[in-house]
């Protein structure tokens, strides 16, 4: 039996989307139809480690409509959203997915600001939801909503992620 196409105005969208779209379009896509990938990768169970060890006394995680927040905190009167990463590799792909969080958090009228942290690294970069970022979130989420419209995925392209892509066998297999 053929699956439904979803109204691209009905899609659900959520953080963990958002970071797979500006990764690779076509794991996007895959997770949307609740494909998981191997959850015995490599990179998926370091992840989920560095997850459950760092920060572990701001356990705060916060689960909306829109996804997991790894950390939702108020400091000096203000709400800061944590999202924690193994590194910056996909530095632009958790900025997005920080945003996008920032954003649902606005249309609730909660104004808060968002901080990437790389534990590993010891680095962490502050997000801002100001009226560009605003813009790019928004036009990201009309994008992310058309893809997941289709019928299909996309076609599969290679690209540097796909050495360590837990998704690997749905396109190369």
């Amino acid at each position: 039996m053929a699956e439904s196409v979803p109204d691209v105005n009905e899609v659900r969208v959520t953080g963990t989307l958002v970071w797979y779209y500006h990764v690779c379009p076509r794991e996007a896509w895959l997770m949307s139809r609740q494909l998981t990938p191997d959850e015995e990768d490599d990179n998926i169970r370091i992840g989920r480690l560095i997850h459950e060890q760092s920060y572990s006394r701001l356990a705060h995680e916060v689960t909306t409509p829109a996804g997991k927040m790894d950390r939702l905190v108020r400091r000096d009167g203000q709400w800061v959203v944590y999202e924690v990463k193994k590194s910056s590799r996909h530095e632009a792909s958790a900025r997005m997915q920080l945003l996008f969080y920032l954003l649902q958090l606005h249309e609730d009228g909660v104004e808060a600001v968002g901080e990437l942290h790389f534990p590993e690294e010891r680095r962490v970069v502050r997000v801002t939801l100001g009226p560009s970022e605003l813009a790019e979130i928004q036009s990201a989420v009309v994008q992310i909503r058309t893809l997941i419209a289709q019928p299909l995925p996309p076609p599969p392209q290679r690209i540097p992620v796909c050495r360590q892509c837990a998704y690997a066998e749905f396109c190369w297999a």
